[in-house]
């Protein structure tokens, strides 16, 4: 066999093998500590569209200036968004502080 022909055979199959595959996108939601309840009900059906459609979620719950003195106000946003999104999807990375910022991962339920 000529392995040009070989070579040529293998390509076609990896790129029928990709046009099959989907592409995972992780969906990025930005919130602050004091957010209002409608604005947290808007943030929070983005979400669930997002896991419905099979994205992943990143919640990201930003400090600024003197809220970081206050991170339990974040924590009880962080909660409720763990409480409403656990419908919808699973929680694939809980919350961690990284400097300014309170990040957790959702995934889609399978």
């Amino acid at each position: 066999m000529d392995f040009a022909k070989f070579k040529y055979d293998q390509e076609k199959k990896e790129r029928e093998a990709k046009k099959h595959q989907k592409q995972v996108q992780i969906k990025e939601i930005r919130v602050k500590p004091n957010i209002d309840d409608h604005d947290y009900q808007v943030k929070l059906r983005h979400a669930m569209e997002f896991l419905q459609k099979g994205n992943k979620v990143k919640v990201n719950l930003i400090f600024r200036g003197r809220e970081m003195s206050h991170k339990d106000l974040g924590q009880r946003v962080v909660d409720k968004f763990i409480a409403d999104l656990s419908k919808s999807g699973q929680m694939e990375k809980p919350p961690v502080l990284e400097g300014r910022s309170l990040s957790m991962v959702f995934a889609p339920n399978k």
